[in-house]
């Protein structure tokens, strides 16, 4: 599979696919494709589909597949960039569950519960994440713009939780209260933070959706007068 990142703030990626090359989605992100690929949808078994409920997530696959040499294009549902990583043994990620955007059919997605107790009761989105193992090419998806950091092993780097897009599998997550009444309640951060601990690289990404929608409101009339 060869691929090229087009587009600005809306990006996409276009696949060209070999013969029976195949490509997965959790969502409907596919944008434009030629006329001999094939989809196929799929619960991937109903563990899988009960673990995907349970978590928020589809429940169902899409699988195309080219018949003879075709191409498949994937596009962003926000503003932002898509991120390709390589999956590989012995080098697995974990995503915000909403990242994930397509892959080649070698990668394996399965639910990551963050084992942190503190993550567990006041992480939110957090607690629950995705992890990418297998083999092959995956595309992220980042909201706004994507800022990289490699923490060593004890470096602790505190986020808002919205912003983290993900981490090597060597980085643990935990949840720490803001400190002072004051800060809680009047500081606008809300009352805890996520904080990434190394060895390993992590993805920030500067405009969550949750973000965004939390700043926008309220200003949406709901109705009445």
């Amino acid at each position: 599979m060869q691929y090229e990142l087009k587009g600005g703030n809306f990006p996409v990626v276009v696949c060209q696919l070999e013969n029976k090359e195949k490509m997965i989605t959790e969502k409907g992100s596919m944008v434009w494709m030629s006329s001999n690929i094939e989809m196929q949808t799929s619960g991937g078994g109903l563990g899988k589909m009960f673990s995907k409920a349970i978590s928020g997530e589809s429940m169902f696959q899409n699988i195309y597949t080219a018949n003879g040499p075709g191409m498949i294009a994937f596009g962003s549902s926000f503003v932002g960039k898509i991120m390709p990583l390589e999956i590989a043994p012995g080098r697995e990620y974990i995503l915000q569950k909403t990242a994930f955007l397509a892959s080649e059919i070698g990668v394996q997605l399965s639910i990551h519960f963050n084992k942190k107790a503190g993550a567990g009761f006041f992480g939110g989105e957090g607690f629950i994440m995705q992890r990418l193992s297998g083999h092959g090419v995956a595309f992220i998806e980042v909201d706004g713009e994507l800022v990289e950091y490699t923490l060593q092993a004890g470096e602790k780097m505190i986020v808002d939780t919205g912003n983290v897009l993900g981490f090597e599998s060597g980085v643990s997550l935990d949840i720490q209260q803001v400190k002072g009444l004051k800060n809680k309640f009047l500081g606008g951060e809300g009352f805890f933070n996520t904080v990434l601990t190394g060895p390993g690289k992590i993805w920030l990404q500067t405009m969550p959706v949750s973000g965004v929608a939390a700043a926008i409101q309220p200003y949406i009339v709901t109705g009445g007068n």
